[in-house]
């Protein structure tokens, strides 16, 4: 089972830029999309519900054109979450959890803290209560598998200029600490743990000074699974020749059947 994401810096945008061709050709089997920035009833036709598909859409209700996650997948789930129950992250939209019977698909767009302190703050209570969340689904016996922008960089290998970015936020000691928190937690970053040396690998690439073309960039975009799950994990891939949005999408395999949890 191949899992795909992608940050698609709004889904109308992309859908001009060849979204629904890439989409058709490759008919992800579960196809994770953060920052739609659109309503509904905004989305294209082309792939609004495309044939096959569930399609769950979350955009943003405290400011339009903002933010915004969905999920497109080809198996019907038990349920579906949109959020984690607390107003102040709910309302941006932010959250669609697809929930099985032994695991949970979460697509998440985490917020960016760069638009000031209070926003980094925003930044790190949403990332306690999105591992509080996960914790919670351990416990009642459901994987978790976690893919999305994460809007921040674990270490120097993920991210072309470190020193230069070491007080931006996406690259902050204290939003990387937290990612350290999380992977002591019982989560795993599936392309890290595959591609342990790799460090040219990116996701997302400034819009300025030809970023992408000459590969100045940062990985922000993860797949993470817990550690009882990464057994299954037997590939992680980031695809950077995908144009349509500054992110590209990122994708991991996961095989079946899942172990238990043992609680």
């Amino acid at each position: 089972m191949r899992i795909y994401s992608w940050n698609v810096n709004g889904i109308r945008s992309a859908e001009k830029k060849g979204f629904a061709d890439w989409f058709k050709t490759t008919q992800p089997e579960l196809l994770c999309l953060q920052e739609i920035r659109a309503e509904e009833d905004q989305i294209p036709e082309t792939i609004a519900s495309p044939e096959g598909y569930f399609c769950y859409w979350n955009p943003c209700q405290k400011k339009k054109g903002y933010s915004g996650t969905a999920i497109l997948s080809q198996i019907e789930p038990d349920s579906v979450e949109y959020g984690f129950g607390i107003e102040e992250f709910d309302e941006e939209g932010r959250v669609v959890q697809l929930v099985f019977p032994d695991w949970v698909l979460n697509s998440i767009y985490f917020p960016n803290g760069g638009q000031g302190e209070d926003r980094v703050d925003y930044k790190l209570r949403f990332y306690d209560a999105f591992l509080d969340n996960s914790l919670e689904w351990l416990k009642r016996g459901r994987h978790v598998v976690t893919l999305g922008d994460y809007n921040t960089c674990h270490t120097e290998l993920d991210i072309t200029r470190p020193k230069e970015n070491e007080n931006v936020s996406g690259f902050l000691p204290i939003e990387r600490a937290w990612i350290d928190k999380y992977i002591a937690a019982g989560f795993e970053d599936t392309f890290r743990t595959l591609h342990p040396n790799v460090s040219d690998a990116y996701s997302w690439w400034s819009n300025r000074a030809n970023s992408r073309e000459r590969n100045i960039g940062w990985r922000i975009d993860y797949a993470f699974v817990d550690s009882a799950l990464a057994q299954n994990v037997t590939d992680a891939q980031i695809y950077p020749q995908v144009q349509g949005s500054d992110h590209c999408p990122i994708s991991v395999d996961l095989e079946l059947p899942f172990p238990p949890i043992n609680t």
